[in-house]
């Protein structure tokens, strides 16, 4: 992993991957492997692989804000040697992990949540049991148009009220314009959604839900389009999209505090997460590509 991508998301991958919790024996070394040789199966069920030593699908998906990590993780994978077809599809954590819980459609869930409880059973009622992989921590950034010229900081009571009852600026703070907040937020199948629901409404999301003038979408790439086109509007999405887009969009503090390296470090930023891929170990040890 580069510095260039750590920097991007904020992220700080494991060397091996270790299994977060569950009591799995670690991630182990690639085995050596003569060119000519076939791929060498280890009884772990998660061991690790040299990607020339394997082949075969990876079908991944989920969390559009992990994403960004997995897909430079499937790039290096490919520049590494391995020779197999590598697809992430970018849907929401709440689907991705559907995909792999209930329709059984994938080998890996991307996620910027933990997995629930009830989804965890789903999993066991088609024979998976998932297997919990951290890969890193993500700032959610709370974004507007570079036109905007009034805000720069909010509290998170403040941003309470930008995403719920406030109808225009002026409601949230006097000296801010009169004019009509624009909202766009992740879809609900979102994990972004989720935490932000549960960090800011203490995870009541009807208020969210039932703020006027709000357009939701799966897609981070039309919530920026959204932002960037208006100086009244505002959104929430992974630091990696804002990353992108910060010649359109200015990122705002939370009580005092900017997303960045330093303050996800140290915890003090508010609204940072963890991000997750989740597998199982039968697939792992019957498809030695995916580990």
């Amino acid at each position: 992993m580069t510095k260039s991508v750590r920097s991007l998301l904020f992220v700080f991958v494991l060397l091996s991957l270790v299994l977060a919790a569950c009591g799995t024996p670690a991630a182990t070394e690639a085995p050596v492997v003569e060119a000519t040789s076939a791929p060498v199966i280890s009884d772990d069920p998660v061991a690790m692989y040299a990607p020339d030593a394997v082949s075969g699908d990876v079908v991944v998906a989920g969390s559009s804000t992990v994403f960004p990590l997995a897909e430079r993780m499937i790039e290096r994978f490919s520049e590494e040697g391995f020779d197999g077809n590598s697809t992430y599809d970018s849907i929401g954590s709440g689907a991705g992990i559907e995909r792999f819980c209930v329709a059984g459609e994938s080998d890996v869930a991307g996620a910027s949540r933990a997995i629930k409880d009830s989804e965890v059973e789903s999993c066991k009622a088609i024979g998976r049991n998932p297997i919990e992989f951290r890969v890193g921590t993500d700032a959610l950034s709370v974004v507007v148009s570079k036109d905007n010229t009034f805000v720069t900081d909010v509290t998170l009571e403040e941003l309470a009220l930008i995403f719920s009852t406030a109808a225009n600026w002026s409601d949230v703070r006097l000296e801010w314009p009169n004019e009509p907040i624009q909202r766009f937020i992740p879809g609900t199948d979102s994990g972004t959604f989720d935490y932000f629901v549960e960090v800011v409404f203490d995870e009541d999301e009807a208020p969210i839900l039932a703020a006027s003038n709000t357009q939701l979408s799966e897609d981070d790439n039309v919530l920026v389009q959204g932002v960037e086109g208006s100086p009244y509007a505002v959104a929430f999405f992974g630091y990696a999209y804002y990353s992108e887009n910060a010649e359109k969009l200015t990122v705002l503090s939370i009580d005092g505090v900017a997303p960045n390296q330093g303050t996800v470090d140290d915890n003090s930023y508010p609204i940072s997460r963890p991000l997750f891929l989740y597998s199982d170990a039968t697939i792992i040890k019957e498809k030695p590509q995916v580990a």
